[in-house]
């Protein structure tokens, strides 16, 4: 059992060799997938499928920690899986409450929502704004959790925002069609403030957006793996940046 692990730290230092360290990405994001899928291959319960999925996350954000990413974003819950089966449902949340708890008491990240605490139960709402509030000072990587997400959703709250500041300001809907441009819906966004994700993973080979980022992934690039999240190893992450270095980004020109 020697000889694989030493030939898999031997591929694992090539592939880290051949990324150019100007050309990671500064923010990544991820669609954790597969969590279900693993379970039902490994004869067990969907939430030891959820459980095993939260448990790569503290070892993902390493990864990005070692190269140098600046933000990532991890796609824990969309307002679709809201409609999921209660029993799966009630769970999941207490392992993504526990496991942003564990993020943030860690002290090393830098904690922020992204997605409508409005959708989610008041218990869960209070921990995912206590965490972003105890990690606020964090200099570390920051982590966006995207819990209540969905794309289309953020994009109503920000033009309903949007619209709100600037009739407190006093603007008239004649006024704001006449100045509205893409950077004042971009300033409501979730993410307002921070740089648009490079690069988009989604593991278990699906390969669609679900919602995910829809604004801010206008000139992502891409990719595409097949293993399950749970089975994510660092060479899949590897090779996702080593990829994403090869692309000659062209951002629609």
């Amino acid at each position: 059992m020697a000889l694989p692990g030493l030939l898999y730290r031997i591929y694992q230092r090539r592939l880290l060799a051949s990324i150019p360290p100007e050309r990671v990405p500064r923010h990544v994001a991820v669609v954790m997938d597969g969590n279900r899928r693993w379970a039902r291959a490994a004869g067990s319960t969907v939430s030891k499928g959820h459980r095993a999925g939260a448990d790569k996350i503290p070892e993902f954000l390493g990864w990005c920690e070692d190269l140098g990413v600046d933000v990532v974003t991890i796609y824990m819950l969309s307002t679709d899986n809201l409609s999921r089966p209660p029993e799966e449902l009630e769970a999941l949340l207490a392992i993504i409450e526990e496991t942003v708890a564990d993020l943030a008491a860690s002290g090393r990240w830098r904690i922020n929502l992204v997605g409508s605490s409005d959708v989610l139960p008041p218990s869960l709402a209070t921990h995912l704004k206590d965490a972003v509030e105890r990690t606020a000072a964090v200099s570390g990587l920051v982590v966006n959790v995207a819990v209540g997400y969905g794309g289309r959703q953020e994009l109503a709250d920000a033009v309903r925002s949007l619209l709100h500041e600037q009739a407190s300001r006093g603007t008239t809907i004649e006024e704001l069609a006449e100045l509205l441009d893409v950077e004042h819906i971009a300033e409501h966004l979730y993410t307002k403030g921070q740089p648009d994700p490079d690069l988009v993973i989604r593991t278990s080979g699906e390969q669609r957006l679900s919602g995910f980022l829809l604004w801010q992934s206008a000139h992502s690039e891409f990719y595409f793996c097949e293993a399950l999240w749970p089975d994510f190893r660092k060479v899949d992450f590897l090779r996702a940046i080593r990829a994403y270095a090869a692309r000659n980004r062209r951002y629609g020109l």
